[in-house]
Parts: structure tokens; sequence; C-alpha cells
């Protein structure tokens, strides 16, 4: 089935909206939540985005989900995707479909490369203006799957996190 993706102009509300998902998840999973990150678009003021909730939780062992599913489903949130070849990734949603909740494990390099490009876009314009504008593009197409939208996004990213990367090492 052919879809469009909505970006919407930044919401002020994103911030607070992360917020309380992340105190439901903290109190569902108490020491179980090693971190609670705020990712994605939704986390950069001033940057378009698809008005979903990224948000990244790290437990000690993503594969071990009898260690944290149940607390999530009776938190409100349901496993929607379960990719054990990658970086044994889980990702759960609300039933509003306003939130994508990322599970990985403590250590797991994904989580660092998220941040790092969360981290860039919050203080480099130019290229939070590109990642916007490729977005904006993008979402003018009709796509098959949502993750097909996110592929395509995939060299500018790329891009990004090089320069990230780059600055990162400048003294």
């Amino acid at each position: 089935m052919d879809r469009k993706v909505r970006i919407c102009d930044y919401d002020r509300d994103w911030p607070r909206r992360y917020e309380y998902e992340a105190g439901k998840i903290q109190t569902a999973l108490g020491s179980r939540a090693l971190r609670v990150e705020h990712v994605g678009s939704t986390s950069v003021p001033g940057l378009s985005a698809k008005p979903v909730i990224d948000i990244v939780l790290v437990v000690a062992d993503s594969a071990q989900e009898q260690e944290y599913t149940a607390l999530l489903l009776h938190a409100g949130y349901e496993l929607h995707i379960r990719e054990p070849e990658w970086h044994e990734h889980r990702m759960f949603r609300d039933p509003e479909k306003r939130v994508n909740l990322h599970v990985f494990s403590t250590g797991c390099p994904e989580i660092g490369r998220m941040l790092a490009f969360r981290d860039w876009l919050r203080i480099n314009e130019d290229d939070r203006e590109l990642y916007a504008r490729t977005k904006r593009m993008l979402a003018e197409r009709e796509w098959q799957k949502v993750q097909d939208y996110a592929d395509a996004k995939t060299a500018v990213v790329e891009e990004i996190l090089e320069r990230a990367r780059n600055a990162a090492r400048l003294p």
C-alpha cells in the first residue's frame, strides 16, 4: 500500500510529550531502564519532523525480552519490530502510533550514532536545514513502507554524521 510521509513544522510540545513517555518508561522498568533518550527529529528544536516521538531505551541485554517486554506491554506499548540481526533491536509503539520506542543493549554502537546525529543537528544550522530539506523532498513521494522513506535518507544522514565525527576530532 502506497503512502505519503507527513512532515510537520517543529512542535514545541514534542519535548513535553517525550518527558511524559520517558516517565512512563522509567516507572514501568525502574532500574532496568539504564538510559532513556529523546532521539530523532522531534528531539531537535526547530527541525521539521514526522509527528512521532522517537525514544531510545537502553537495557542490559535487549535479547532478554522477558526482562522488559511484559512491563512495557503493561505500560501501554506494543511490540512492533523484533530485529535480532540488527543490534538485537526491538521497537515498541503506543496504540496511537505517536511513539517509537527503540530498545538496545548497553554498549550498542547504534545508540552513540543516534545521539551524535541528534546532538550535531542541535548545534549545526546548515546541516539541520539540509536534513529538513531532504526530508520534505522525500515526503513528497509515495512510499510502500515508511522504512523505504527512512532508507532513502541514509546518504544525507551519513554525510551529516561524517561532518559531526570530523568536528568532534577538532580540539
